[in-house]
């Protein structure tokens, strides 16, 4: 057995995936078949005793689709055809505006074979495509929307010109024109089309920053102890490094040399940095914030943790949208059933009545009464609606499929950092006398320290300022600073320096040392020359609104979580503070990514983060909601994208996400429910009894109005 990757380019819909991924039940040696249509991908399992790699991708050119030989010619075709189906609604829309504005302000006898070569111009220009996609779906043997939209418009067309052109065939009740109604259709489905695809291209993005978290070059070291300047890609395990203050880890990798504080915000999004000193394992794509260290590579740049997230986000990527969309499922039913009906009419009124003229009559009501306006402006006037009513409170959905999962969710799930939590470390509480924090403020103001800039950040809040002069100032890494002020030695720092350093800690100082570190708080001691004088609780701190989102969710039976790669203890202060209802600390990104995985075997979720390390998660949730002014990479991978920070928002994003896919079943019920009175009616079965028929141009009146309905009722959700 043989797994091949492909990239195939020319899937436009859900029904293209599903067509190859059929191959494996008519193609003898095709083991397995799993294709996105999100990612232009295929996984397959072949037989090579049965078919050849080659042989597997000519069966697939052969159902009209290409595949590219690597990412950028796939990302080329993308590109091509996004921009292709972009200019076809453009152009769709504004000729349908020049149509509207001749049909209503223009007057000529001539006006309408203007408004008929424009209206041909449209439908073969850009109503092409629901041709092409028509006979695929039919080749595949599917009957999907784009057949409906196809057989709707011909027909509209066809009539519409016979009537124009040979108008005297026609008996006056029969003389009806719908070209206004042909480019509608067009427009508005392919506006649909466009939010569809822009969507889906949008998930590519964040991947390429992703990849471009690691340095391209690293500094490899010599036998002389000199460092030489080498693509990472081309780094061995045992290779030896030195990375530079600021620098970021290019590979997973052992200290031998050296101690610092590491950044790894990256992957664990926690803002603490750690300490790391000889024998200690770093990891890629986190930071080297003090002081130069020499490391042993540990494993090749493709098998890094990152490298690892980096794959497991592709895996997510591919996953399927769904976004074969109601109306396509009914339509396989919907579409054979209206030809059925105006095919029997019309046989029915001609064998048995001999009424050729009522043939005529009820076969071109029926396929006209079926044209799909409603149908088709269903869904993509309440997507609209509802992300512009988004866009109001600061909501950008980003993917419309989102608003489709949304209202199905069991859990919502959070980071911490970030998301529940402001990520700032900030002084929460403290025991100090006022005098002591000028000295306290000087000492901190020469280190670059997340810690020292929050104790001075403290300090300039009480209007202290540096008077002080410092002297033989030294940072412990892990572990604090010390230096001579007055001639006498300050020493800030955690526990283990203030113990080591022989300083005596009062009882008040211990007490608050064990209160704080019990909630999960830093505690940082200053002691002058052999006591203790002042200590700090330093932490994050919850965001104003998070109980009230918490408590939102859980009224909607929605299970609550929290997922963070802080300790257990800091985890649970947190969860018990704000009543939610499961937490899971100490995980890395990989193992959020498991975490989420594992829940969704239960129901679909919703996972809220904001770091780089929160991206894995939010690709691999069924709605992934980021923060605008968290990563670039976060908020590229989030189907929800909060401009205003604001955690209330993601609870009007899940109110807005019901009532839009509300109104989007009312839509199609209605549209539906039109169809099945209407259709009848058209194809004659009253008309024995009663005499009652339903002629073109009621068909019309009565399409229009459905029309008209659905955009109403979708326009509702702007005013919500």
């Amino acid at each position: 057995m043989k797994k091949i990757n492909l990239k195939i380019s020319g899937m436009s819909c859900v029904n293209c995936s599903n067509a190859i991924e059929k191959l494996k039940n008519r193609v003898d040696g095709i083991e397995s078949s799993q294709v996105s249509f999100a990612n232009n991908s295929g996984d397959f399992v072949i037989d090579e005793s049965k078919i050849q790699h080659q042989e597997l991708i000519k069966k697939i050119t052969d159902l009209g689709f290409g595949v590219e030989e690597d990412k950028q010619a796939l990302q080329q075709n993308k590109q091509k055809s996004s921009q292709k189906l972009f200019n076809s609604f453009a152009v769709s829309a504004i000729f349908t505006i020049i149509i509207y504005g001749l049909s209503f302000l223009y007057q000529s006898p001539y006006k309408i074979y203007i408004i008929f070569v424009l209206v041909t111009f449209i439908l073969f220009y850009s109503g092409k495509r629901f041709y092409i996609l028509a006979y695929k779906s039919l080749m595949h043997k599917n009957t999907d929307m784009n057949v409906l939209v196809a057989m709707g418009v011909s027909v509209s067309y066809i009539y519409s010109s016979m009537t124009l052109f040979f108008m005297d065939f026609f008996p006056e009740n029969m003389r009806f024109m719908y070209f206004e109604g042909i480019v509608v259709i067009i427009t508005f489905i392919l506006l649909g089309r466009v939010l569809e695809d822009r969507s889906k291209n949008k998930t590519s993005n964040f991947l390429q920053k992703m990849m471009s978290v690691t340095p391209d070059y690293a500094h490899i070291l010599t036998e002389k102890n000199n460092y030489l300047e080498i693509k990472t890609s081309n780094l061995k395990i045992n290779d030896k490094l030195l990375i530079k203050s600021g620098q970021t880890i290019v590979s997973d990798a052992t200290i031998y040399d050296g101690s610092t504080q590491i950044d790894e915000s990256t992957l664990t999004g926690e803002a603490m940095s750690v300490y790391a000193t000889v024998g200690s394992k770093i990891k890629a794509g986190t930071i080297n914030l003090l002081n130069p260290i020499k490391v042993v590579v540990n494993t090749l740049p493709t098998d890094t943790t990152l490298a690892k997230i980096i794959k497991l986000l592709e895996q997510a990527q591919s996953k399927k949208m769904p976004i074969a969309r109601l109306a396509d499922k009914i339509a396989n039913i919907f579409v054979p059933t209206v030809i059925i009906i105006a095919t029997l009419s019309a046989l029915i009124w001609m064998i048995f009545a001999q009424n050729y003229m009522m043939a005529i009559l009820s076969f071109v009501s029926v396929l006209i009464i079926s044209c799909p306006c409603a149908i088709g402006l269903a869904t993509p006037i309440a997507i609209v609606s509802g992300i512009s009513n988004a866009a109001k409170s600061g909501i950008l959905i980003k993917n419309p499929a989102s608003i489709e999962n949304i209202k199905n969710i069991k859990y919502a799930v959070f980071d911490k950092t970030g998301t529940i939590t402001r990520a700032l470390i900030r002084v929460n509480r403290a025991i100090y006398e006022n005098e002591d924090l000028q000295f306290i403020y000087a000492l901190q103001s020469v280190s670059e320290h997340p810690i020292s800039y929050a104790i001075c950040q403290f300090c300039l809040d009480k209007n202290i300022k540096n008077t002080c002069q410092v002297s033989a100032n030294k940072t412990i890494v892990g572990k604090g600073i010390s230096g001579i002020i007055d001639n006498k030695k300050i020493t800030i720092g955690n526990l283990l320096l203030i113990t080591e350093s022989k300083i005596q800690i009062d009882k008040k100082y211990q007490d608050f040392y064990e209160k704080q570190t019990k909630i999960g708080q830093s505690v940082i001691f200053v002691g002058v020359d052999k006591n203790t004088v002042a200590v700090f609780s330093l932490g994050d701190s919850l965001k104003d609104d998070a109980v009230k989102l918490i408590n939102d969710f859980k009224k909607n039976n929605i299970t609550t979580i929290m997922l963070s790669g802080d300790n257990e203890r800091t985890c649970k202060f947190v969860a018990d503070k704000i009543g939610i209802d499961k937490y899971y600390g100490e995980l890395l990104p990989a193992e959020k990514y498991e975490k989420i995985k594992q829940l969704q075997k239960n129901g679909k979720l919703m996972f809220v983060g904001d770091g780089i390390n929160d991206a894995l998660s939010i690709k691999q949730a069924d709605i992934g909601v980021a923060f605008h002014a968290g990563s670039d990479i976060s908020s590229d991978a989030g189907d929800i994208v909060l401009m205003n920070n604001d955690l209330s928002t993601i609870y009007a994003a899940f109110k807005i996400s019901k009532l839009t896919m509300k109104t989007i079943k009312q839509n199609l019920f209605w549209a539906f429910f039109y169809n099945i009175i209407s259709i009848p009616i058209a194809a004659g079965l009253l008309y024995p009894f009663t005499g009652l028929t339903l002629k073109p141009a009621i068909a019309a009146i009565a399409m229009s109005f459905s029309s008209v309905s659905v955009v109403l009722n979708s326009l509702r959700i702007r005013l919500s």
